[in-house]
């Protein structure tokens, strides 16, 4: 609307100059030396406006010509530019695919006219590891790391991810702690770093890490509790190897309250312990832990505790008979506590029962015992060839179990 309104504009005074003009055309007298021009003054003004649009015509003309190589040099990058996009988006596309060979030619074939190099070499860096290049993947990293000044960071982090997944589990970790030391508390180095030492089994410095990793949330709780309990378990078992109670110990009390109160955690502690022969100290991390709750698996070892004091052991069992008396874990336990305490009525009434409601071959190899010490052989090989029938089908039962998935790897 607004050009129209301008050229309505413009010819409204083109006519109105051409009217005034028409009543007095003017005159326009030019001399110089001998020489004179003479004109009406409309011819002059049309003579004016054509010298003007000549000489812009000429400055347009040669101005286009002098900007002319670098006009060519910026068309010629824009075309550079576009095609290295038009590559880029290709091979985004054949990574996505899986296409990991053409997704690396496309992607490195015009990365260095790419508006964004540092993309288009992570992304070759990637698409070469899973073809197993490892010297083209890092490659492309160290040219990553040249493209742009503040990227130095990101790359080591994408290069050491890939490090650890091809197994470089050195070479990841060299890169990851100067990178811990620079960002204590990046997620992702964290991330990266409890990884590494995992897979290391650098237990001592997943351990201090833990902090960490609950601090930032890492991991999720669950996740983090499991790899925790992981960390302290293969402390003890390493403590426990060493033959070192203390540190044993040191362990256990610096693992969290709640660490402390997981079944699991506090059943391996006590076998730990009994490794290293601290049968008391082991009595009364599973009696203190029973105390939180009912466990059977606790209850079974707690029957293979030997302490100077089993007289306190099966006083303090015989408690949880309370609301448990059908159960044969905890009979056999009592059995066994018994026989300790040379009550051979009252073991072979508990190991009797256990066995009635439940047929176990460590049962019978109890009661096979018993009976070797009340010097009745007949009936203690009876026993002991039950347990050994019985031990043998328990076996075959556990193969069973995994059976079904052997089956499904050979139906492939």
């Amino acid at each position: 609307m607004r050009w129209l309104f301008s050229i309505l504009s413009v010819l409204t005074l083109a006519a109105a100059l051409a009217l005034y003009l028409q009543q007095d055309p003017g005159y326009v007298l030019l001399g110089h030396g001998h020489y004179s021009v003479e004109m009406s003054l409309t011819l002059f003004i049309l003579a004016l406006l054509l010298g003007f649009a000549v000489l812009w015509l000429v400055i347009y003309v040669v101005t286009g010509l002098w900007g002319m190589p670098g006009s060519l040099k910026r068309w010629r990058k824009r075309q550079r530019l576009e095609r290295a996009r038009r590559d880029t988006l290709r091979g985004l596309i054949q990574l996505a695919e899986g296409n990991w060979e053409k997704a690396e030619r496309f992607l490195i074939r015009h990365a260095y006219d790419s508006d964004l190099p540092l993309l288009n070499y992570l992304a070759a860096a990637r698409a070469a590891h899973k073809q197993n290049r490892a010297d083209k993947r890092d490659e492309y990293y160290r040219l990553a790391q040249h493209t742009t000044a503040e990227s130095s960071f990101a790359v080591d982090l994408a290069k050491s991810e890939m490090q650890l997944l091809s197994g470089q589990l050195q070479e990841a970790l060299a890169n990851l702690q100067p990178l811990h030391k620079q960002s204590p508390l990046h997620p992702q180095v964290l991330f990266l770093l409890a990884r590494a030492y995992e897979a290391m089994r650098n237990w001592d410095e997943l351990r201090a890490l833990l902090p960490s990793l609950h601090r930032r949330e890492v991991f999720g709780e669950q996740q983090l509790n499991l790899l925790e309990q992981k960390v302290y378990r293969e402390l003890l078992t390493l403590a426990t190897q060493h033959n070192n109670v203390k540190q044993l110990t040191d362990l256990w009390q610096a693992m969290t309250r709640r660490m402390q109160q997981n079944v699991d955690m506090a059943r391996h502690y006590a076998r730990c312990l009994m490794a290293l022969e601290q049968q008391g100290m082991a009595e009364g991390v599973v009696r203190e832990t029973l105390k939180r709750g009912y466990d059977r698996d606790l209850i079974y070892l707690y029957g293979l505790i030997v302490t100077k004091e089993s007289d306190k052991q099966l006083a303090t069992a015989e408690k949880w008979l309370n609301g448990n008396e059908r159960d044969p874990v905890l009979l056999l336990t009592l059995g066994r506590l018994c026989y300790r305490h040379q009550l051979w009525g009252k073991a072979r009434a508990y190991l009797d029962t256990s066995l009635g409601l439940e047929p176990r071959s460590d049962t019978l190899r109890e009661l096979g015992q018993l009976m070797d010490r009340l010097n009745q052989p007949k009936e203690a090989a009876e026993y002991y060839r039950r347990g050994l029938i019985l031990a043998q089908e328990e076996k075959l039962d556990d193969l069973i179990t995994v059976t079904p998935q052997v089956q499904s790897v050979l139906s492939i």
